[in-house]
This record gives structure tokens, sequence and C-alpha cells, in this order.
């Protein structure tokens, strides 16, 4: 990537430049075809990948084409090659449901697709992860993914989660996540939106989860496996696709 184009990408907060990027991608995506990495989700191949993040932007990570980040290319990997969620019939439940996969998991003929979320134009029904108007015992997958982080609290979300879930179900709850830290973090004192960003990596976080996120979830009930998927996959594979090394899938059981 030119400077230049560096330049002008970093002087556009992200927020914005997503917004854009769902006008010019068609563009970006074909300037920036190349052979050196691709996006397991659409099957295309670039020379590099965007930058993308908040206070320290990651180079190299954001695809052009389907808009996707690590963790998104390393959920689509895992759910194609060893679940059945693209060939079983699945009543699911989608929370914030991303770009990269909302228009491909509705057109699944095997889905039951229901989106939520209290803001996004993506959700069919607009509703607090706190009190989901959802009957008990309703959902075969839940994908809730990056939202936990944003709750102040997500013991009740959790709670929420465990109850909409059919005996038998699963879910995956990705986080952002520090695993060299032992116990979450939060400080509610912090109100100042730059001071929250600077600490927790994003101005609308309220919290940085450590390694005891997953015995949360198994305190309100659920099994949890901590995936690591990453270290399954050749080392090729990683680098080719811009997976995060040693990220882990969050897999739920009820």
């Amino acid at each position: 990537m030119s400077k230049l184009f560096k330049y002008i990408l970093n002087l556009i907060p992200r927020p914005i430049l997503i917004r854009l990027s769902y006008w010019v991608r068609p563009l970006i995506a074909w300037s920036l075809k190349g052979k050196n990495f691709t996006d397991p989700i659409d099957g295309k191949s670039f020379r590099m990948f965007l930058p993308y993040g908040y206070e320290n932007p990651r180079e190299n990570v954001l695809s052009p084409s389907t808009l996707s980040l690590e963790r998104h290319r390393l959920l689509w990997l895992y759910l194609k090659n060893e679940t059945n969620f693209f060939t079983q019939p699945h009543k699911l439940l989608h929370f914030a449901p991303e770009q990269a996969f909302y228009k491909r998991f509705k057109k699944l003929k095997n889905i039951d697709y229901t989106t939520t979320d209290l803001n996004s134009p993506l959700a069919d029904v607009k509703a607090d992860i706190c009190d989901l108007p959802f009957a008990d015992n309703a959902f075969d997958v839940i994908l809730c993914n990056h939202v936990l982080e944003h709750i102040p609290n997500d013991t009740k979300a959790m709670q929420e989660l465990y109850r909409i879930l059919k005996p038998g179900g699963w879910g995956i709850f990705q986080i952002p996540q520090d695993l060299k830290r032992e116990k979450t973090f939060e400080d509610n004192s912090i109100t100042d939106k730059k001071e929250r960003a600077r600490i927790f990596g994003q101005y609308d976080h309220v919290r940085i989860y450590g390694r005891d996120y997953f015995d949360k979830l198994r305190s309100v009930g659920f099994t949890v496996e901590e995936v690591d998927y990453t270290r399954t996959l050749p080392k090729e594979d990683v680098e080719r696709y811009r997976l995060a090394q040693g990220e882990i899938i969050p897999l739920v059981r009820k």
C-alpha cells in the first residue's frame, strides 16, 4: 500500500471508513486483486487486505470484498469445516448480524433465520439482550459475537442466552479477549470516551475479558469448549486467510 493511501485511510475514522467501503468496495477490491491473501468467505484473493482498528489499527486484516475481519473468517472456516451449520436444519438467532454473513445466512435453505439487535437496521427484532422477547428453549443455534463486551450486565445477558437456547443446542459467543489476563477488567468510573477507547480498546466497550470469561459462561449453565481452531490449521492457511493465531472460539452447549 502506498504511503499516501495509508495516510488517507488513517485520516478517516474507522466507522466512517466501513460505511464508505460498502459503496466503494467493488473498486477497492478490484484495485487490490492479487494472490497473496484469500478471503475464505467468498474465495476471492488479494495482494493485501486493508488496515482496521480504533486505537491501534491492525495492518492487513480487513477483507476488501466481504469486509470481514480475522474473527469473521475464523468463524466461517469453523462453521463450514467443523459443524453441520450449512447442511442440517437449524432455527438460528443471530445477534448484531455482521455484513459479511447476513445475506449469505439469509439465503441458506436449511436455516430458519432471525436477527436481533437494539440498533442495527439488519435486525428483524429490536430487542435488549438482557430482556429478550423470545420463548424459553426457542433456538437450535445462537451466534452472539462481539456483543457482550458492550453490555453492562453481561451476567443477565448470558442468562437470557441460556434461557432461549434449546437443550442440545449450541452457540458461539466470541468476544475481544486478552488471554494474558487471568481476570476480566472493568471500571464503570471511566466515562470519558477517549479514555475508554484507550483502556478498553473501543469507546463503547465496558470491559476487557480475561481467561475467566469461559468460567463465567459455565456459571450460568453452559457447557463450554475453548476451541483454538488456528492450532489445527496449517500455518500457511492462517497467514493466507489472515487469521489471529491463538484466537479462541467459545463454543457453548446447553
